[in-house]
């Protein structure tokens, strides 16, 4: 009798982990910018990301209870999508914030295209994009070190992020030990360099990511904002504060690399990473907003299926440009 064979959507593991390991792996790797987020923050930190990983859970599991749909909250797919929502927003944000970017996430770019594997975009940066709704909210960052309260209204001082001087070409006052370190404004999960880094090395040496995309991404940053830095600016020390600023790292290690929403081939995940980079410095240079790696990403999710095909290995013997049931002579 012949074994029927079953193909599912992404992720596909070649081992005997599954989904929810893989995720398991995933929110251990993200505790380390959580703890850096609360240290610098206090408990509202920890707060907001519970309410955030707490809203995705119960948004999943309520529209696929009103679907009649398997439930799929063990698989821990949400836990990771609340948290690096949370990630995406400050730490001075009202409660209700990260409720409406869950909804979003995970009902609107998640469950209506048909659940995990199935989304063409990465629901966190979806929702991040969504939030931009209220743009006062999302771009008022509190200075590192602010003991935010848990209720109330934000009293605290706040401060613009490195980025925001990098726009108008100018070195920011953060040095280059702070942004690696993490004592900057910006998102709960873009503060520390390093930790996000440790995070990543942790799902690498998991066998959970593959450097291509993280080190094509953030290298092409690299290249191009060391070529284009501005007239009398240190080149080094423009490009390293691109790099450690804002939400490159996070979201060339944990967004970019999602296998739902990239490339599965390895040419194709390389171009990924350089196309990411491009319009991250390209946004950066040419936008509006001081930050383009959100837009970016969500970008190229829009083009990984081309990119598989323009990664796809070629038969041997089989000429580049031959037809479909042709000879290609």
């Amino acid at each position: 009798m012949e074994r029927e064979l079953i193909v599912s959507s992404s992720p596909h593991v070649k081992s005997e982990d599954g989904t929810r390991s893989i995720m398991l792996d995933v929110c251990i790797a993200l505790a380390f910018p959580l703890g850096i987020a609360v240290f610098q923050f206090g408990a509202r930190a920890a707060i907001l990301s519970a309410v955030s990983v707490m809203f995705c859970v119960f948004f999943e599991y309520v529209y696929r209870k009103l679907m009649k749909k398997p439930n799929s909250v063990s698989d821990l797919s949400a836990v990771v999508t609340g948290l690096l929502l949370s990630f995406c927003i400050p730490a001075s944000a009202p409660y209700w914030l990260p409720i409406v970017g869950a909804f979003f996430a995970i009902v609107i770019v998640k469950e209506l295209f048909g659940g995990l594997g199935k989304n063409f975009m990465n629901p966190a940066l979806a929702a991040r994009a969504f939030l931009f709704s209220w743009p006062t909210i999302m771009v008022t960052w509190p200075v590192a070190g602010a003991r935010l309260p848990l209720w109330g209204e934000m009293d605290v001082q706040t401060a613009a992020t490195p980025l925001a001087a990098l726009k108008h070409d100018l070195i920011p006052s953060e040095s280059i030990q702070d942004l690696f370190l993490g004592q900057i404004g910006g998102s709960m999960g873009e503060m520390s360099a390093v930790v996000l880094l440790l995070g990543g090395f942790y799902l690498w040496v998991r066998g959970v990511i593959t450097p291509r995309i993280p080190l094509s991404f953030i290298g092409t940053v690299a290249v191009l904002t060391y070529i284009f830095a501005p007239e009398g600016a240190v080149r080094w020390e423009f490009m390293l504060t691109h790099v450690l600023s804002g939400g490159l790292i996070l979201g060339a290690v944990f967004m970019a690399t999602d296998y739902a929403t990239s490339p599965v081939t390895k040419r194709g995940q390389l171009l990924f990473g350089i196309g990411c980079g491009a319009l991250t410095v390209f946004i950066r240079y040419f936008g509006s907003l001081p930050e383009g790696v959100c837009y970016a990403i969500l970008i190229m999710n829009s083009c990984a299926w081309l990119l598989d095909k323009a990664g796809m290995p070629r038969r041997f013997g089989v000429p580049v440009f031959a037809r479909k049931g042709g000879t290609g002579k």
